[in-house]
């Protein structure tokens, strides 16, 4: 095989990340290139557009042959749990979250992988750290399951890296907004969910409070900045547990006065549930500077961009949200 050629392998690849992350791929090393691989079926946006395999990720046998037959040379590892499901089954959350990110380092260890990418979050941070403005290092004790699992896998990326060699990056993804796949349980799911029944219904009833402010991002940002860490000389890459990354913070009140200045008519109402005390607890903003200094790191979608980009699209599409 040619050695610059990369045999990428997408784990979770029909979540609300693994569409576009595994469509993106596609486009930059060519379709056959690109696995895509789930425990569901095959998503309608990846039909035909490159090889699809059924996985359990759980099962490290079944990976670590499918990653010597097809000579894969980079993981990205989406499968997870989100925080508000996580909660609900937490010894679950936390055993699919660490278990399957030690099967893919092991394997990255033994197979000597070009590069590995696992998605860590906000969710990191807890009540006891800055809300504004949060730093790259500061204090971290994080209050959720998916928390507690992302800020274990973030030094487990660091031992493996250290220790081992292992080129493992990582981002700490905040709310993630998509109209191309539905919302996977989680705390700012609301930030997706806003736009259908604007749409549908011209209400909407917000499990958060009105002022409840949190970092949210575009999915194609978010792409972009996965695929730009990825492709970055391993000596600018400073951080080997997970980038702090952002590009804007809104609270329900405000994405609702966005949504407005399009759909005039358009109300919103509030009633806080369980997530509210979950987002009680994340950062309200965060600081990404390493991230820009290291790799060049720019968001190019602010709330207005993203809310017209959103409803624009919504007519042919269906919303969705990876979020944390």
């Amino acid at each position: 095989m040619n050695p610059s050629r990369q045999r990428i392998l997408v784990i979770g690849a029909c979540g609300q990340i693994g569409v576009e992350l595994t469509l993106a791929l596609r486009q930059i090393h060519g379709g056959n290139d690109v696995i895509a691989s789930d425990l569901r079926d095959e998503h309608v946006l990846l039909r035909g557009t490159g090889p699809y395999v059924g996985l359990d990720v759980m099962n490290k046998e079944m990976l670590h042959v499918l990653v010597i037959r097809h000579n894969i040379t980079q993981i990205y590892l989406l499968a997870a749990i989100l925080s508000a499901t996580g909660e609900k089954s937490p010894g679950l959350a936390w055993h699919i979250n660490m278990q399957s990110l030690i099967h893919v380092l092991e394997i990255a260890k033994e197979e000597g992988l070009h590069r590995i990418y696992w998605p860590s979050s906000i969710a990191v941070f807890g009540p006891s750290s800055p809300r504004q403005s949060t730093p790259q290092h500061t204090t971290i004790e994080p209050s959720t399951v998916y928390g507690i699992s992302k800020f274990a896998g973030e030094r487990w990326c660091e031992y493996y890296h250290r220790k081992f060699g292992v080129d493992v990056r990582s981002l700490r993804y905040p709310g993630l907004i998509s109209y191309k796949s539905e919302p996977g349980g989680g705390t700012t799911d609301y930030a997706v969910e806003i736009f259908h029944q604007a749409i549908r219904q011209g209400s909407y009833t917000c499990f958060l409070g009105p002022e409840t402010f949190l970092p949210m991002m575009y999915m194609p940002d978010a792409i972009r900045a996965t695929i730009e860490l990825m492709q970055a000389d391993p000596s600018r890459i400073t951080v080997r547990s997970s980038y702090n990354l952002s590009a804007m913070s809104f609270s329900p009140a405000g994405i609702a006065e966005a949504i407005q200045k399009h759909i005039p008519g358009f109300r919103i109402s509030y009633a806080a549930d369980y997530r509210q005390q979950i987002a009680d607890s994340w950062p309200q903003s965060i600081d990404d500077r390493e991230a820009r200094q290291d790799w060049g790191w720019k968001p190019r979608y602010d709330l207005p961009a993203m809310v017209a980009d959103m409803l624009k699209n919504l007519d042919g599409g269906s919303a969705g949200s990876q979020n944390v």
